[in-house]
């Protein structure tokens, strides 16, 4: 276990050595959960970025004729999917 101080802002550092250990990089979101009379701090785990290439093919229109992103309206064809 490892004391550390809050200072007058209201801030706690973490040590490096607990940064590392938990994968705690810049702008990690930690939950902070108030229990009885003490505090534990879970990490929020991020989902992953994605790119733009691994959602190819996931939208498919039946329509003939060439179509454009642009044209495409999710909205509407969320609505006819049902």
């Amino acid at each position: 276990m490892q004391t550390v101080t809050v200072s007058e802002q209201g801030q706690v550092v973490i040590p490096i050595d607990v940064h590392k250990q938990l994968g705690i990089t810049t702008d990690t979101q930690l939950n902070l959960i108030i229990e009885n009379s003490g505090l534990r701090i879970e990490i929020k785990h991020r989902t992953q970025p994605t790119h733009l290439e691994e959602g190819y093919g996931l939208l498919v229109c039946k329509q003939p004729g060439e179509r454009h992103l642009s044209e495409f309206d999710v909205a509407q064809a969320m609505k006819e999917a049902q």
